[in-house]
């Protein structure tokens, strides 16, 4: 049976996940279940604090394309750019073409390899672009995408953190969380966030309650088809790879939130 998390995983999903001030209290398994289970809200409140940012501009006179800069800035403050740093060095570790010991110590590094900062200036410059696109729809739809995007950047994190999802290292944050969601919490987490995303959208109107559940879907979707390949190449997850998959479910995301 799925037990409510508890305060404990609460703890855990914004501590870990957050700059925010709050103490991680437990670090065994039972905590890191209950703050994967979490990491959704941990996203709501990483995505309300983004679009307020870029509210906050428009209504001091500020463009869309700047609104949709701090829009993507606050996310980055948030998590200390570990999600891009975890990104790039997946990028660099999967285009490095070594076997999966020498990709791992590649990711270790704490440079960045040509690899990773292509496919970090696309992702943002991609981030940015449905961004400005939608705040240029309206301020809800701009304010709409930030929330959506950034909680299914952590809703990827629940369901790469299920179980039979094995962790390449023995150590690290990845090795912490790895299989600890049960498939039937990843399951009900995603269907969870999938119907919330439509009620939001449905403020806007019957298309956007479709296509905003449709951008839940896609974006945990494609996460997962990184995933896939990431445990085939290195034999498990990273805390790398968890930020990789994680703005790569945020920036689909918000690329389906400005499609049609």
């Amino acid at each position: 049976m799925l037990r409510t998390p508890s305060p404990d995983g609460l703890r855990f999903a914004f501590g870990t996940l957050t700059v925010l001030p709050v103490k991680v209290t437990r670090w065994d398994r039972d905590a890191a279940r209950g703050g994967m289970l979490c990491a959704p809200l941990a996203g709501l409140a990483v995505g309300v604090a983004a679009a307020a940012a870029g509210l906050l501009l428009l209504a001091l006179g500020a463009g869309t394309l700047l609104a949709a800069v701090a829009t993507a800035a606050v996310p980055a403050v948030l998590t200390r750019g570990l999600h891009l740093d975890g990104l790039a060095d997946t990028a660099d570790g999967l285009g490095s073409g070594k076997p999966a010991e020498d990709a791992l110590r590649i990711m270790k590094q704490s440079d960045i390899g040509p690899f990773g900062v292509l496919v970090l200036l696309f992702t943002l410059l991609a981030q940015v672009a449905a961004l400005a696109q939608a705040y240029d729809g309206s301020w809800a739809r701009g304010a709409l995408a930030a929330v959506v995007s950034a909680t299914a950047a952590r809703l990827a994190l629940t369901t790469a953190a299920r179980t039979g999802v094995p962790a390449a290292r023995p150590e690290g944050l990845g090795a912490a969380v790895a299989g600890v969601v049960p498939a039937g919490g990843a399951l009900a987490a995603t269907a969870a966030v999938t119907l919330a995303g439509a009620a939001a959208g449905a403020y806007l109107g019957p298309y956007d309650a479709l296509r905003t559940a449709l951008a839940v879907v896609c974006a945990v979707a494609v996460a997962e088809l990184l995933l896939r390949h990431c445990v085939r190449r290195f034999g498990g997850v990273t805390g790398d790879v968890f930020g990789g998959v994680a703005e790569t479910a945020a920036t689909t995301a918000l690329v389906v939130l400005v499609l049609g």
